[in-house]
């Protein structure tokens, strides 16, 4: 029998592991939404350029009041020096012309004319105004390799000055269901079958990381079938199987592995669901052995399957925090496995759902989050904190 080893001690197991694909070229910067920087990125640009208004107003030179010669636009800056007592027409974002002392706002100016008037509040040097440089400036170091690429991160880049930035090569993760029982069309069972739905529930989950997923048809359970999609998919960075990682008669992947020449790392973890997960290397490959009940499937890809994947994607930080949320009601104690009980989140407190059978998928498809309860702890009360793993977004926090 193989000895339970921690998730703490799995994970960090698992991760040691893994590289990062070092195939490095330049991709368009929009094109890597949900990837991970390759290299730190520096500012190839000031930002902003010059000083700019802050607000629609008037850039202003001296005391009031002002004589109005000109505009400031965005795009097409006013081109001549202001002179004490001169005042131009300013839009949010437009260069200052040179000699600005402040921002007259729109709602606290008054014009007849061509002069302009101070209506309301005190001005005062320099307000209104986003100096040049005062986001960054050229050179200077913005985000870490190994940064997510979300959004923000794009706008970032582009306005410091990056059409294209270094990308990895996406790695390629192949999900194979195994299971006699499985069939592909969920319309279509025949007695004793039930439609693959692992597969399909592992590749959404990997679908919120930058890589190629390859989801196969189910898998017979023979040793011939395993060792057959391991020589069809050798080229594969990750390969997940879902089911056949037992000790049942018909679990056949440990064995197929250890026949194709594989490293088992480990194999049994100490967590409920997902205690049959199992780590392996065949050459450069990894490979995820996964329970074939739903929720333990889902939870052990949660915990390894996506820590994997990112550190593949070249991600600096691959497993997902706990955060404290109150309990919405007691929960017994614990024994020696640390348990993941689905749960949901709502005005700021967590409540465990009653189901905890591994096979329970609508308690997984209504559930938005996991608690997580660590091997041999005491009775929880409502109204303490409780660590709790947010689930939306296939998985992912």
């Amino acid at each position: 029998m193989s000895a339970l080893i921690s998730l703490v001690d799995a994970q960090e197991r698992l991760l040691t592991l893994v590289n990062a694909a070092d195939t490095i070229a330049p991709q368009p910067v929009e094109s890597l939404l949900g990837g991970y920087l390759a290299e730190p990125l520096l500012a190839a640009r000031t930002q902003p350029a010059a000083d700019v208004s802050a607000m629609d107003g008037y850039a202003v030179a001296g005391k009031g009041a002002w004589k109005l010669v000109g505009e400031s636009r965005c795009g097409l800056p006013f081109g001549s020096h202001l002179a004490d007592g001169d005042a131009v027409r300013i839009s949010t974002g437009a260069h200052c012309p040179a000699g600005t002392q402040a921002i007259l706002i729109q709602e606290n100016a008054q014009v007849e004319g061509e002069i302009l008037s101070q209506a309301d509040g005190a001005l005062v040097p320099g307000e209104h105004i986003r100096r040049e440089g005062f986001d960054f400036a050229d050179g200077d170091p913005l985000l870490p390799g190994g940064t997510r690429i979300g959004p923000a991160q794009i706008a970032l880049a582009r306005a410091a000055g990056h059409g294209r930035l270094p990308a990895r090569r996406k790695p390629r993760i192949v999900i194979l269901e195994c299971g006699d029982e499985l069939t592909s069309d969920p319309a279509s069972c025949g007695h004793g079958q039930i439609p693959a739905s692992n597969g399909a529930m592992l590749a959404a989950m990997a679908s919120a990381e930058l890589c190629d997923i390859v989801a196969t048809p189910p898998l017979r359970d023979t040793p011939d079938a395993l060792v057959d999609a391991l020589d069809a998919h050798a080229t594969a960075d990750l390969l997940v199987f879902s089911g056949g990682a037992s000790v049942g008669d018909h679990d056949h992947v440990r064995p197929s592995l250890q026949r194709a020449g594989a490293d088992i790392a480990f194999w049994k973890v100490a967590m409920r669901p997902g205690k049959p997960v199992m780590v392996a290397q065949l050459g450069k490959q990894l490979i995820l052995g996964l329970p074939g009940n739903p929720v333990s499937s889902f939870v052990t890809a949660f915990h390894f399957m996506l820590p994997a994947i990112r550190r593949l994607c070249g991600a600096s930080e691959c497993l997902v925090r706990p955060v404290p949320i109150l309990l919405g009601r007691d929960m017994a104690a614990v024994g020696g496995r640390q348990e993941f009980v689905r749960a949901q989140i709502a005005d700021g407190v967590v409540t465990p759902l009653d189901q905890r059978d591994s096979s329970a998928l609508l308690t997984l498809a209504t559930a938005n989050a996991l608690i997580d309860r660590p091997a041999h702890s005491a009775e929880m009360k409502a109204g303490t904190h409780v660590p709790t793993y947010p689930i939306q977004n296939g998985g992912n926090a």
